[in-house]
């Protein structure tokens, strides 16, 4: 029995490599014809698929510089164009579900960030259909604008997705450090580029993507390398050559902030109080205000940004409990006009630049308390951790997260970085902000690593 066993998998294994060979030659013959880079993907892309299924955590290492190095971008038939990070998320999602259903075992693993996260999907398509059920006939639309709606909502369900990508993956603390150490191998390198006479000039010619040039991803690097000597070129990429870009050294600003209060937790009370005196007192204020460049800039975009945000909140409140829907805002701001430090605009291409804003527009008050509660639960979870973990690296790894996810926050409030509008920073932008929800999701891989050590040693 053994030996008729062995003998069919010996010719099944010949077939299969015969199929191989002969897709090879197909393949080979159909590209010499039609020779592209976008062709030629197609074959790496279907190994790639194989060998994912077979494994689906070396996805994330993939993830990492398909993010920060594809440069490349794919047409829609809209106004929104795809990069290739927007294909692989769903692509891993997917196979992450078939290897699920290959061992029959089809479930998130447990963590109290599931519910709120989950909730705050599905309100986002209730305010999909709801605001299309409630669409003022007034307001003109295009008719692939629903297209367009799904590709805003697309963007929460992929920055989701990638948390839990992460979070059930990821199985013991040895991916989380390949993952870690990968990202910080080629982010370092990148942003010591970016520091060197000439690099920014290589950096700009389409050697990497548009993701380096985000805040978000400059923000993660501070929070995973804070302390080590990567963290010098981040600090003179936002502070000296970005000093305009106000969202890059805001959010290094934050994270490093809490990562210092949790390294030397003594010296948090007498910083906070020394701060509440430089706010007391304006000094705080007229220094923040010079350093980011003053009178000019608040003219030129922090003024209007106050003014756009007050249109679109005025919009919604069309509808303030689920939202015009995703993306919906853009086509109700065409109708209107705006009026700003003397200029009237009879008709505008409306942003909020604040995520909040957009999301009290996209899913209203609904899906923007379902973020909070997820926010919540994400920070609580970290401090859990925290106690949990106090050395190594999974010390460092929470103590990075919790700076990130506090400097996420704070990015928010400057534009849509976080979770990008899709007319906006959109998919471009979305290439940053992934990799920030794909170490949050770490939190969660931790939080099932303690649990099977707690269960270890309770003996069950």
């Amino acid at each position: 029995m053994k030996l008729v066993t062995s003998s069919r998998y010996r010719l099944i294994s010949i077939g299969l490599k015969l199929a191989i060979c002969a897709a090879v030659l197909v393949l080979a013959t159909l590209f010499g014809y039609r020779a592209s880079s976008r062709w030629l993907i197609l074959p790496v892309m279907g190994l790639g698929a194989i060998v994912l299924l077979g494994r689906p955590v070396l996805g994330l290492l993939v993830l990492v510089p398909t993010t920060l190095l594809l440069a490349m971008e794919f047409g829609t038939g809209t106004a929104v164009a795809v990069n290739p990070v927007t294909l692989l998320v769903p692509a891993l999602l997917a196979l992450w579900v078939l290897d699920m259903v290959r061992q029959r075992d089809l479930h998130l693993v447990p963590s109290r960030t599931n519910r709120p996260l989950s909730l705050f999907l599905l309100a986002g398509l209730l305010s999909l259909l709801v605001g299309n059920v409630l669409w003022d006939p007034t307001v003109p639309r295009a008719g692939n604008f629903t297209i367009v709606q799904l590709a805003q909502w697309a963007i929460f369900a992929f920055s989701a997705g990638a948390f839990w990508l992460t979070g059930n993956l990821v199985r013991d603390e040895a991916w989380l450090r390949r993952l870690t150490f990968l990202f910080l191998a080629v982010a370092g390198s990148l942003a010591t580029l970016c520091v060197l006479p000439g690099g920014q000039r290589l950096v700009s010619r389409g050697v990497v993507t548009l993701a380096v040039h985000r805040a978000p991803f400059w923000l993660l690097l501070t929070a995973l390398a804070g302390g080590q000597l990567l963290l010098g070129g981040v600090l003179v990429w936002a502070f000296f050559l970005m000093r305009r870009a106000v969202s890059h050294w805001t959010g290094v600003t934050a994270a490093a902030g809490v990562l210092a209060s949790l390294r030397w937790p003594r010296l948090r009370w007498p910083v906070v109080v020394l701060f509440l005196m430089l706010a007391v007192t304006g000094v705080l204020f007229s220094t923040v205000y010079d350093f980011a460049g003053g009178a000019a800039e608040w003219e030129e975009s922090g003024g209007s940004r106050l003014a756009l945000m007050g249109r679109v909140i005025e919009l919604t409140m069309r509808n303030p409990i689920t939202g015009l829907g995703p993306a919906a805002y853009r086509q109700y701001g065409e109708t209107g006009s705006l009026s700003y430090g003397g200029a009237y605009y009879a008709s505008i291409w409306l942003s909020s630049h604040n995520n909040y804003v957009d999301l009290f527009s996209h899913v209203g008050l609904l899906g923007l308390g379902l973020f909070f509660w997820f926010g919540v639960e994400l920070t609580r979870l970290g401090l859990r951790l925290r106690a949990r973990f106090t050395e190594g690296f999974a010390s460092g790894y929470v103590n990075g997260m919790l700076a990130a996810w506090a400097g996420s926050l704070v990015l928010m409030l400057l534009a849509d970085w976080i979770l990008p509008f899709v007319y906006n920073i959109g998919f471009p932008g979305f290439q940053a902000s992934v990799l920030v929800w794909l170490f949050l999701g770490g939190l969660v891989a931790l939080e099932q690593i303690a649990n099977g050590k707690s269960q270890i040693a309770n003996g069950e």
